[in-house]
């Protein structure tokens, strides 16, 4: 199926879906016909994410979470897993928490999935191949990940939930998607979740100092959230199993980042250099030919115009600064 949504969904579930990407998943879902149950227990989601969206007929918003055993109204032919903490912020503020949302959480969603004879969906990451050591990386390249440092929590959280879904298909037959996602951005984020763009943007606006780490060289590759989005309902139509990429191969350092925000948000910003991250991938560009071949999907809102929406929008908006607000 060519289209994101080409597929016509009756009742979808989204864990997470009060976190970045989760509500504008629940946005295009609803926009598209279906009725949408937002999972989030507001550890690193945010109310204001859904606000517009509730009251609108279809829409459930169900606090709970996923690490304890849960129920919806109603049984879905969807399950979109997005339950976890993605920045560095969130997953070493909460560490256990992470590793229960990508084990035990991953398992509720999919036993969701399974009785339900529903179609489910890993929100998996480019985090899963560490600092690699293949370049673009494709869905091929096992990795190179350190299991026991600081980002491991997240890595691992994810690498266990791919495992999982996967030995649930073979097993049981559920119907699995995975899809591996790179540096999506765009309005939502908070923007003291650590991650560059939102970091960079909340520091240009107020004419602070943007803090690029280590020499500004290592590379990522940003995706507009819309371009996301779309990716994820063309996987979740189509039926493969993958995983697949899902990302944008424009690559780009974060001292050109840098640069191009103070440019953009039209900021006096200088740039300050600080220490690096432990374990912080050097290069990170994903291998899209099978999205492109298969999902017939690419992401087509250029670096500009992105960051140039999601400037514009953190003018207009008061960002929550700390979850759940």
């Amino acid at each position: 199926m060519n289209s994101a949504l080409s597929r016509r969904w009756q009742h979808a579930v989204v864990t997470g879906g009060a976190g970045f990407v989760g509500s504008h998943l629940c946005t295009a879902l609803l926009a598209a016909g279906a009725e949408v149950t937002c999972v989030d227990d507001f550890s690193t989601g945010s109310r204001a994410n859904v606000s517009a969206l509730l009251g609108r007929p279809g829409f459930r918003l169900l606090e709970a979470n996923v690490a304890e055993p849960f129920e919806v109204d109603r049984p879905p032919d969807l399950v979109l897993h997005f339950a976890s903490p993605a920045s560095p912020a969130d997953y070493l503020r909460l560490p256990l928490h992470t590793l229960e949302a990508g084990s035990l959480g991953t398992r509720h969603a999919l036993e969701l999935a399974h009785r339900s004879g529903a179609r489910f969906l890993l929100a998996s990451t480019s985090e899963v191949y560490g600092d690699p050591q293949q370049h673009p990386q494709s869905e091929r390249y096992w990795g190179n990940v350190n299991p026991v440092g600081p980002r491991s929590v997240y890595d691992e959280a994810k690498r266990f939930a791919e495992a999982l879904a996967t030995a649930q298909a073979d097993t049981n037959g559920t119907d699995v998607g995975i899809v591996r996602l790179f540096n999506t951005y765009g309005p939502r984020m908070r923007g003291h979740d650590g991650r560059a763009v939102p970091t960079f943007v909340r520091q240009a606006l107020a004419d602070e100092p943007l803090t690029v780490t280590g020499d500004g060289r290592q590379t990522r590759s940003l995706c507009y959230v819309d371009d996301t989005v779309r990716g994820i309902l063309a996987a979740a139509g189509h039926g493969m199993r993958g995983p697949v990429n899902i990302g944008n191969p424009a690559e780009i350092s974060m001292l050109e980042l840098a640069r191009l925000v103070i440019e953009l948000a039209g900021s006096s910003s200088e740039i300050r250099y600080i220490e690096r991250p432990v374990d912080d991938p050097a290069v990170r560009c994903p291998d899209i030919t099978l999205a492109r071949d298969k999902l017939q999907w690419e992401p087509r809102v250029t670096a500009d115009d992105g960051l140039r929406r999601t400037i514009d929008w953190f003018r207009g908006t008061t960002a929550p600064a700390a979850p759940g607000g």
